[in-house]
């Protein structure tokens, strides 16, 4: 086996979590798989997994060097797609993710746009409210909103949002408005997430850390229903600007407690394919960062 078909069977056991499964993933038969792997770790004079009866694991010179690989075997990929013309027209399968509610207000709408434009290109959208793994869910694009931890992937900032909290004028009107985060225990209060029934909201008190321990009533895992709750007059809650900002702008919602906001939080549109991105993910990126970066609600 040559060097660069080992590498792919290397990076596909560690992907998988095993010798069985990347041998099939890989059609293979797991003696071979096993024996690519050892003649690598031979080659190299390094342990790049380390093995049991019931599990293996990547040792953290095996992940560098599973990081190293997918960036070569990416470069020979991007160079066979540019000599065969797939630069020279977007086609393909275009995987995405971003939030929930995101993904529905201001990604659909662009990668609409994006089809219509290129017929040749399919799409698979996995929207929810965790962070995909990229490689592990062969995701080609994806919205992130808050910082980025230090890693591979390209990312382009298209805008900012805040963390606010809301309620409408005729529940402010009925229990007043709070003056300060430690009055929220006074007030009916709608919270992203399930148990418990306590949560830690955290806020900014003249630059200063002011976490808040609070109680709410509601518990949801979907933003829509907490917007709903509050609209309705139940409450106050907590969500994302962009999430409230049409409610906000037609008065079914207020905001408060604004000087105790913290600083907003950045949106980044990421990749991993970097210069030789195929026209495929190209073109959805520039498409994507000129519409995201125009709208009013992420700036």
């Amino acid at each position: 086996m040559d060097r660069l078909q080992a590498m792919t069977v290397f990076v596909t056991v560690v992907d998988s979590g095993g010798f069985a499964s990347a041998a099939r993933k890989l059609s293979l038969s797991p003696p071979v798989v096993t024996r690519a792997v050892a003649e690598l770790e031979e080659r190299l004079g390094l342990r790049l997994l380390t093995r049991t009866t019931r599990v293996v694991r990547v040792t953290e010179a095996g992940a560098r060097y599973a990081e190293d690989c997918r960036r070569i075997l990416a470069e020979i990929d991007a160079a066979e797609e540019a000599a065969s013309g797939t630069h020279a027209a977007a086609r393909g399968t275009l995987v995405l993710t971003a939030p929930v509610l995101f993904g529905h207000l201001y990604v659909m709408p662009v990668l609409v746009d994006y089809l219509q434009r290129c017929p040749e290109v399919d799409a698979q959208c996995l929207f929810v409210d965790r962070v995909v793994n990229l490689d592990e869910e062969g995701v080609d694009v994806a919205v992130r909103i808050g910082e980025l931890p230090d890693s591979s992937l390209q990312a382009i900032r298209v805008g900012r949002v805040r963390q606010v909290l809301v309620a409408s004028p005729a529940y402010l009107q009925a229990h007043g408005r709070p003056a300060h985060p430690t009055a929220l225990a006074q007030h009916t209060l709608v919270a992203r997430g399930g148990a418990p029934a306590d949560v830690d909201w955290h806020f900014d008190d003249g630059g200063k850390p002011l976490p808040v321990r609070l109680r709410a009533r509601i518990r949801t895992s979907s933003n829509d229903a907490a917007i709903a709750a509050a609209v309705a007059g139940f409450g106050i809650t907590r969500l994302l600007s962009y999430q409230v900002a049409d409610a906000l702008r037609l008065g079914q919602l207020q905001a408060v407690l604004e000087p105790y906001e913290r600083p907003a939080l950045p949106i980044h549109v990421v990749h991993r394919e970097g210069r030789r991105a195929t026209q495929k993910v190209r073109g959805f990126i520039d498409l994507a960062v000129e519409a995201l970066r125009a709208q009013p609600a992420l700036r």
